[in-house]
């Protein structure tokens, strides 16, 4: 999908994306309390940066945990990062949080970040090639062996347990108040439009993007997560 549609979709669901997803909060928990666990050794006046953050999930969690972090926000979606920035206010944590509207691309140059979250955002990237560009672009960002938690749909499409997984996905959304317009469309994005990877290639892009060998650390249904280092070298590409 180009990311202008991505974008133009998401402009669109902002308003109700928390309620259209509440039902599925079990599984943002679960991950949000192992991100947590993986974190947990990071500074005491850390840098995280979000990249894709959507609404601020995983910024107002780790914000809540660890009063001395500071975030940096981006969103390419205006509409997204408007209920992120709103959502920040609520919880008291915005006075710690950057807002950037707009792609990775175009986030003015800083000191690097201590680590990095990246959650469903990847597989909108249909090209290999482009993604592992993209989780370079995340590398640039970090310090040497900064870490990147990032997530995203995966599967191997061609097997019989993608069939189970897929429909057992699908009722879920059923089940979660998800209107049946959408759950079709969901289908068919599936199929065109989201990069749905066998996971052992994601973690390859992964790696590609200038990374350490990632590790698996959740899995739900299709979303999988993992955790990997940026190479342990100074690249030379910001300052520090």
């Amino acid at each position: 999908m180009h990311q202008d549609n991505v974008k133009a979709l998401f402009d669109q669901q902002a308003a109700n994306y928390d309620t259209q997803w509440v039902k599925t909060a079990p599984i943002r928990n679960c991950l949000h309390l192992l991100l947590g666990s993986l974190f947990n050794g990071l500074p005491q006046d850390a840098h995280i940066l979000c990249v894709g953050v959507g609404t601020g999930e995983e910024l107002v969690y780790l914000a809540s945990k660890h009063p001395g972090w500071r975030f940096t926000a981006v969103e390419p979606s205006g509409p997204m990062l408007d209920r992120c920035r709103q959502r920040a206010a609520t919880e008291g944590v915005a006075s710690r949080c950057s807002f950037h509207e707009g792609y990775l691309s175009s986030l003015p140059a800083s000191d690097l970040y201590d680590a990095a979250t990246c959650f469903l955002v990847s597989q909108f990237i249909m090209d290999v090639s482009e993604r592992a560009k993209f989780f370079d672009e995340i590398a640039e960002r970090l310090k040497p062996g900064g870490l990147l938690a990032s997530s995203d749909l995966a599967s191997d499409v061609e097997s019989p347990e993608y069939e189970v997984l897929f429909h057992a996905w699908l009722k879920m959304m059923s089940a979660a108040d998800i209107a049946p317009q959408a759950v079709e469309r969901m289908r068919r994005a599936y199929s065109n439009d989201v990069g749905v990877l066998h996971p052992m290639q994601v973690s390859s892009i992964i790696e590609a993007g200038g990374f350490e060998l990632p590790v698996q650390f959740f899995q739900a249904g299709l979303i999988h997560a993992w955790v990997s280092k940026r190479v342990a070298t100074d690249r030379g590409d910001m300052t520090t």
